[in-house]
């Protein structure tokens, strides 16, 4: 039976880890909330952001910071050649939203190939934000790169509510939310804005991946149970607040990281999935649908 410092140790990663998918999350929310599509290829954003990151560090020799600033728009693109060498084309000949799900697997998977033929198959890890540490709070150690994704993840929420509620694209981005033929109506380029969304998140992900590879390894495969548990944390935060999809995030970061202390590394999905069906079951809205934050329109 684990003791209390370990499993106060434990739900310290696990609220690091949550809020990690919850920045997922908030990528599946701002596509979800122009489109209507469900990205499968959210997670392999997460990959991007670290693997990128780290060849721009080791093969080109950039600072760290100039690294991760670079990362970002990186895989922004790459967002955006998604959208529009994949989705744009089938939401053009009014493809089913299953049939553009189903593109955005297989996107993220020759994604994934492409990456092991450019950058390896090999685990990368990249530098702390900070340097030193870990903080001592007691028996718990609590270490710098966690106040980073903390403080980053409030940001990007922030920015984010900014976006969607003071400036013109964001209301744009809402408006299609809510009805893309009036949206349309009123002159408001609809395919532009599925663009931008696409970039949105895709900046997003890579922004959780650079967060994320200085407390644990990236490979080509990582993008996968990001995407997932990324997933789960927009559902649990009703798919529409990205402030919810970040409570959930959080949530479920924490769920898991006691389920593995007090039953083994095994039950981390077990509790994911639990944790999926119960929300469904009990609050098809999401657990935290009431937070404030953009979201789609019922």
């Amino acid at each position: 039976m684990a003791d209390i410092t370990q499993l106060l140790q434990s739900l310290v990663t696990g609220v690091g880890v949550g809020l990690i998918y919850g920045l997922v999350g908030i990528g599946f929310c701002v596509i979800y909330n122009a489109s209507g599509i469900v990205n499968f290829a959210q997670g392999v954003f997460v990959m991007l952001g670290g693997m990128v990151c780290h060849a721009l560090l080791t093969r080109l020799g950039l600072p760290l910071v100039l690294a991760a600033i670079l990362t970002v728009p990186i895989v922004a693109a790459v967002g955006m050649l998604i959208e529009t060498l994949v989705v744009r084309p089938m939401w053009n000949r009014g493809a089913t939203m299953f049939a553009i799900i189903l593109a955005t697997l297989a996107t993220q998977i020759m994604i994934e190939r492409i990456t092991i033929l450019t950058l390896g198959d090999q685990p990368r890890s990249i530098p702390s934000f900070t340097e030193g540490g870990p903080l001592k709070l007691g028996d718990v150690a609590v270490g710098y790169q966690l106040f980073w994704i903390l403080g980053c993840g409030a940001l990007m929420v922030g920015l984010l509510w900014l976006f969607f509620t003071r400036t013109r694209t964001g209301r744009a981005l809402r408006a299609c939310s809510q009805n893309r033929e009036a949206a349309a109506l009123l002159g408001i380029p609809v395919s532009r804005m599925l663009l931008v969304s696409f970039a949105l998140s895709a900046a997003l992900g890579a922004v959780a991946g650079i967060l994320v590879t200085p407390t644990q390894v990236t490979a080509f495969n990582v993008g996968t149970p990001f995407g997932v548990n990324g997933f789960i944390a927009a559902i649990i935060g009703g798919f529409g607040s990205a402030a919810g999809a970040l409570a959930g995030g959080v949530l479920l970061g924490v769920l898991q990281a006691a389920a593995i202390v007090l039953f083994g590394a095994g039950f981390k999905n077990v509790a994911a999935l639990s944790t999926l069906l119960v929300v469904l079951l009990l609050f098809p809205s999401g657990i935290f649908a009431g937070l404030k934050g953009f979201r789609r329109a019922a």
